[in-house]
């Protein structure tokens, strides 16, 4: 006898993963923001790489929900992985001495 739907059970996880995050992410100090988008940056690419497996399963199976599924993760990753590098230079650029006249 099942008391939830495992959908039902796996869709609120998700919503309090996102709340958690939001909460988590907002309350880090700014002095660590760097090193944050530096770990970010390292769970990005182990995303990717599971994304570019879903991918090369896709193509060899021919199931096109996991291929889609493939592509929107790595396009979505490249993303992140890109914007992380840009924030973590402007942050370690805000941190260098300028020079003095």
């Amino acid at each position: 006898m099942e008391l939830v739907d495992p959908f039902i059970f796996r869709l609120a996880i998700f919503i309090l993963s996102i709340f958690v995050g939001y909460y988590v992410v907002w309350s880090v100090t700014p002095a660590l923001h760097t090193p944050l988008m530096s770990v970010t940056n390292a769970i990005s690419s182990v995303i990717i790489v599971g994304a570019l497996i879903a991918v090369a399963v896709a193509t060899s199976e021919s199931s096109s929900i996991s291929l889609f599924s493939g592509v929107i993760g790595i396009f979505l990753t490249a993303i992140n992985i890109f914007g992380g590098f840009l924030v973590t230079m402007r942050m370690l650029r805000m941190y260098k001495k300028g020079k003095k006249k």
